[in-house]
This record gives C-alpha cells, sequence and structure tokens, in this order.
C-alpha cells in the first residue's frame, strides 16, 4: 500500500486508485470471504502503462543496465610499497599490501583527494591523473568530506574525526572521544545541509557483535548517538532533504534508512535494502534524485531509483584485479562522473552514470 513517513525522498504513497481496492479487500477480509474476493490483474503487457499512471513504482524487476568503468588512473609506483601494517594484519590477514585506497572527495578545483589506510597517508589527484602526497601521519584515515570553509574532513579509524588543511598538509584531531570513551573505530562521514556532520564508527562490529555505532556531531558542537547497535556501519548519506540518513551495513549485507524527524531524532528506523553475494556494502553516495549510489565488495557499484529498486550495476572488465572497489564521488561539471577507488589496486576507476550526484554541502 504504501511507506510509513513520505516526505519527498521518494517514499511512495498509496494512490487515489489503490484506496479502493484496499477498502474492497479489507471489507472482504472483515465477512470472511476473502477467498471469493478477486482482482482484475492487468494482462503482462499492459503493466508499465498501469504502473506509470497508478504508482510508478513497479520495477520487479526491470532488467537491470550495466555500465562498464575505465581505469582514470593508477597510485604511481613511487608511492607503492609492498608489506605488512599494523592495520592490515588485523584487517586482510596478515597479507602483504600495497597500498588501501578509500575515501575519494572533490575539492572546488576538481581536485580528488582520497587516503591510503594501510599507509597511513593521504593523496591529491589532479584533473590530469597526477598523484601527490599531502600528508602522512600517524592515523588510519577512512572517509572523507569537505567542509564550506574548504576544510577535509576525515574520519580516521584510531584517531577520531580529524581536520586537515589540505594547503598546509596540517592535519589536526576535531574529536578523538565521546563523552570520554573512545570511539570503536570512525570509517565514514556526511555533511547535511546545515553544516551538521553524520559520522559511522565501526570498528570490529559485525553480526555475533553488533555494537556499531553512528553519531551526529552538530554545527553547534554537541554530538548524539543516532544508533549504537548496527553489525558494521560503513558508509554514509544525506538525502537530499536531510530528512533521511543511509548507512551501508557490511556485515548484514543491507543499506539502513534513518528518518530524522523534526526534533532531530530517529524513529521508524529499517533496512532498506538487502543484497547477496560478496563481503557487503561499503561506500555509498546520494544521488540528485534521492537514488542511491552502493559499492558492493565483490560485485561492483549499484544504482538504486528512489524507491530503493536496482536500475544499474557499474563495474569493471577486469573482475580479478577491480574486486574490491570500496568507495565513490560523483565528480565533472554535471556530477555525472563516477570516479570509484579499488582499494586492493591502487586504481581509481571512472564511469559516465545517467543519474547526478547529490551536490554537497562543501561544493555549494
Amino acid at each position: 500500500m504504501g511507506f510509513d513517513g513520505d516526505d519527498g525522498d521518494g517514499a511512495w504513497a498509496e494512490t487515489a486508485h489503490e484506496a479502493p481496492r484496499r477498502t474492497a479487500l479489507v471489507q472482504a477480509l472483515a465477512r470472511g470471504d476473502a477467498f471469493r474476493f478477486s482482482f482484475q490483474f492487468p494482462r503482462l503487457g499492459e503493466l508499465p502503462r498501469i504502473c506509470k499512471e497508478e504508482a510508478t513504482m513497479l520495477n520487479p524487476f526491470q532488467k537491470l543496465e550495466f555500465i562498464q568503468a575505465e581505469v582514470f588512473t593508477s597510485m604511481p609506483g613511487r608511492f607503492r610499497q609492498k608489506g605488512r601494517t599494523t592495520w592490515s594484519d588485523p584487517n586482510r590477514q596478515n597479507a602483504e599490501v600495497e597500498c588501501f585506497l578509500e575515501g575519494p572527495a572533490f575539492d572546488r578545483e576538481g581536485n580528488l583527494y582520497l587516503v591510503d589506510t594501510a599507509f597511513q597517508r593521504i593523496f591529491r589527484i589532479t584533473p590530469k591523473g597526477d598523484w601527490d602526497e599531502v600528508v602522512r601521519y600517524d592515523g588510519w584515515p577512512n572517509g572523507m568530506k569537505f567542509h564550506q570553509d574548504g576544510r577535509l574532513y576525515v574520519a580516521d579509524y584510531r584517531r577520531g574525526i580529524m581536520v586537515l588543511d589540505v594547503k598546509s598538509g596540517k592535519i589536526e584531531p576535531l574529536l578523538e572521544t565521546a563523552y570520554s570513551e573512545g570511539f570503536k573505530g570512525c570509517n565514514d562521514l556526511a555533511f547535511a545541509s546545515n553544516g551538521d556532520l553524520y559520522f559511522t564508527d565501526q570498528g570490529q562490529s559485525g553480526i555475533v557483535d553488533p555494537t556499531g555505532r553512528v553519531y551526529r556531531l552538530k554545527a553547534d558542537g554537541s554530538l548524539q548517538r543516532l544508533v549504537s547497535n548496527c553489525p558494521s556501519p560503513n558508509g554514509i548519506t544525506v538525502s537530499t532533504s536531510d530528512q533521511h540518513v543511509y548507512i551501508g551495513v557490511t556485515r548484514s549485507q543491507q543499506v539502513w534508512r534513518l528518518p530524522i524527524m523534526e526534533d532531530g531524532q530517529v524513529s521508524k528506523a529499517g533496512s532498506c535494502i538487502q543484497v547477496s553475494g560478496g563481503v557487503g556494502p561499503d561506500g555509498i553516495e546520494m544521488a540528485a534524485d534521492n537514488g542511491l549510489y552502493v559499492c558492493h565488495l565483490n560485485v561492483g557499484v549499484w544504482l538504486f531509483d528512489a524507491h530503493m529498486l536496482p536500475t544499474h550495476l557499474i563495474h569493471s572488465a577486469d573482475r580479478v584485479r577491480h574486486d574490491h572497489i570500496t568507495n565513490i564521488a560523483l565528480g565533472g561539471a554535471d556530477r555525472k562522473t563516477a570516479y570509484m577507488t579499488d582499494a586492493m589496486s591502487g586504481d581509481v576507476l571512472m564511469a559516465r552514470v545517467p543519474v547526478a550526484g547529490k551536490k554537497l554541502f562543501g561544493l555549494s
């Protein structure tokens, strides 16, 4: 019939055509003659027309469109240093790594910033694909987003929330604890249009330890814990109206939707996407139409429409090399070029996409 809390973010309300059918069914059930009640089902060929006229939601399931990504740039050899690190041992099971790329974020000049978590670095890549190291520091950087003031906010697994001056390369802690308690391991962050900062605190949480957290650091400096029972909160993004927060929940293979009420509290939180295969969702990004781009480890990048139904899949022709696409940023003048980090190969992939990314707070 409909979704609770229709607010213009794509949640579907019951149509005028549908209401009489629902009422008739309820009345039939009340009379106890539900088995004699029958719908007039349309012929299969009529479904697209009826769907468009009545609700525009029916998808299950339209033919998936595939988009092949190409390599935009690859980490230069001078920055590659294969080995084990204190981050890779627990997170890559003692395997040697050359890098672990995440957190792509564009500045106003079109430069792309990303992190190498394993080797504690943040890079800047020019529109031509040239790399330079902005900072190397004692931390494990993950997700990043620009603030309107030009500073780059960094979710750091070891240090909490950090702030980087990209011109000087100076990085400083902004928030290292929550009421004196250390974080489990911050992973990603996203700004609302008013400057409130939402971030995930993932740590080593999972199905058997569903204690991952989601916080909101308000523009006035106050901190609120919104979620404390999440099995691996990873990527995070905010709808165009600021009325929903979405979380990629890696270990349960889900994306959660948190409705943000008028008073700022969360109500009726639930799962809006369930995937299967691979490791699970990693980075996510809001589309301009309130659809969602979801990086699905070992699979590719899904595009879901505003009803959270799948429409496209971005993939690489080299599925062996590009098996770990972690994060996505939408760039270009029209925000219709997807740039994706493949963590293990050191490649940044790119693809033209049909739906623009949401205009981010830091670039507005």
